[in-house]
């Protein structure tokens, strides 16, 4: 093996985006990252979303659940694998992209937007990692030491990314794959039998795991950047992903069971009982809270890629630092119990912005002279496929958590006299009419 090879397999990110990308991530580097990034200590805690997404008296039949953690993950998954796509073959990140989309200055608003969100999944997932961790231990170290540790390995692995990446592929995914077996395998000889239910919410709760998979879209280049090539990108997240967060929410809806229902919608974490109750629950449960970090990191490094957007000579260890503190002090004041909400915002912002990226840079043939420079003329056009995009999500959606988002949104479908059916997806018609509206101004410039 030559040493330029070698030194190809650990070329670490660039600082700036004036430096190319490496391209040094094959298809099981990808993969592997996804499939981590798919399996999420949240996922366990909320799979009562999944069960019951409209909190009410009619929850989903155990197999409607299923069915519909399937369908929302490839669904999801592949509005992912397409975000990846453009990062893959121009070398951009996520939010640079956007440039090409909208213009430079125009990106910083959904840049902004991503950063904003990014923030609030880092300390979502900081959370998590320390109720697990008092899960384990007890409360004799308190949260705030287990919230303050993680904050401080997130950060650290935001330095050398894809060396964290690559850890992820040799050593980490091995332990997760085996501690899921273990679970499953544990949670389905002890979970009761499941009766009742139907599946008048299953279009909400497809909704409810679309809406888990897109909040990775706009970040999905920040990794495909490195891949080294566009299948790779794409295969990694689908396959990846797809498998791990189907398996991560079935596992979640056994031990919701194991839990109990009421338990789990009065304490997120009670979640966490059955696991660490199990035989060998406190050692492969252990390896499942210390890999959450993987998602603060993939949040803390892309907020950094995106704030490059906004500054891109800034170096991104800078960033990385200044983010992983920011996100680490959230974390010690965060309120969980507004995860639902915050799903759906995420969802409605960055779905229909995808349904307009797709068709501009795949079927308008756009992608063949995407202009990622800091000079990229605005295109105050393609915020009009956005806008409605988001407007369909709201008509289409459950309703808010936040009474009077939901106030406004009921006053609009009374004003137009739209009543959504149970069988339409938020997520969905969001994409597609993003999608087709964007496609209908590409016809109108072309017979101009």
């Amino acid at each position: 093996m030559t040493s330029d090879v070698i030194d190809a397999k650990h070329a670490e990110a660039p600082l700036t985006l004036d430096q190319a990308p490496p391209k040094t991530l094959g298809a099981l580097d990808q993969g592997a990252f996804w499939a981590n990034l798919g399996v999420s200590l949240l996922g366990f805690s909320f799979a009562l979303f999944l069960i019951n997404p409209l909190n009410d008296d009619n929850p989903l039949t155990f197999t409607a659940a299923l069915v519909a953690s399937l369908v929302g993950s490839l669904i999801g998954t592949a509005m992912v694998g397409l975000a990846a796509v453009p990062g893959a073959q121009t070398g951009q990140p996520a939010m640079v992209l956007l440039r090409g989309l909208f213009g430079a200055r125009l990106s910083a608003v959904p840049t902004v937007l991503n950063i904003i969100q990014m923030i609030g999944w880092g300390a979502f997932e900081l959370w998590v990692v320390a109720m697990g961790a008092q899960a384990i231990f007890g409360t004799s170290v308190p949260y705030a030491a287990w919230a303050i540790a993680a904050g401080v390995l997130t950060t650290a692995l935001t330095i050398y990314p894809l060396g964290a990446i690559r850890l992820l592929r040799r050593f980490v995914t091995v332990g997760v794959v085996i501690s899921i077996i273990w679970f499953a395998v544990v949670f389905l000889r002890d979970t009761p039998a499941q009766t009742g239910g139907s599946w008048d919410a299953f279009a909400p709760a497809v909704d409810f795991v679309i809406a888990l998979s897109v909040s990775w879209v706009p970040v999905a280049a920040d990794y495909a950047r490195y891949s080294r090539s566009s299948r790779a990108a794409f295969g990694g997240v689908v396959g990846g992903y797809t498998i791990a967060q189907v398996a991560c929410l079935a596992v979640g809806v056994y031990a919701v069971a194991l839990a109990g229902h009421g338990a789990v919608s009065d304490q997120p974490t009670a979640v966490f009982a059955p696991f660490v109750a199990a035989p060998l629950g406190a050692l492969f449960f252990g390896i499942l809270v210390l890999r959450e970090t993987d998602q603060s990191f993939a949040n803390v490094y892309s907020t950094a890629m995106s704030l490059q957007n906004l500054m891109p000579r800034v170096d991104r260890r800078i960033f990385s630092v200044a983010i992983g503190v920011l996100t680490t002090g959230v974390a010690l004041v965060v309120d969980v119990n507004s995860y639902g909400a915050f799903l759906g915002i995420i969802g409605a912002v960055f779905v229909p912005m995808l349904g307009v990226l797709a068709v501009d840079y795949f079927l308008l043939g756009h992608g063949r002279d995407w202009d990622t420079s800091e000079n990229a003329p605005s295109r105050w056009l393609m915020v009009i496929p956005w806008v409605l995009g988001f407007a369909t999500w709201w008509l289409l959606a459950a309703p808010s958590a936040v009474p009077w988002w939901a106030a406004i949104w009921n006053g609009v479908r009374q004003a137009v006299g739209f009543t959504p059916q149970p069988w339409m997806s938020a997520a969905v018609g969001a994409f597609l009419v993003a999608g087709l509206v964007t496609l209908g101004l590409g016809a109108l410039r072309r017979r101009r």
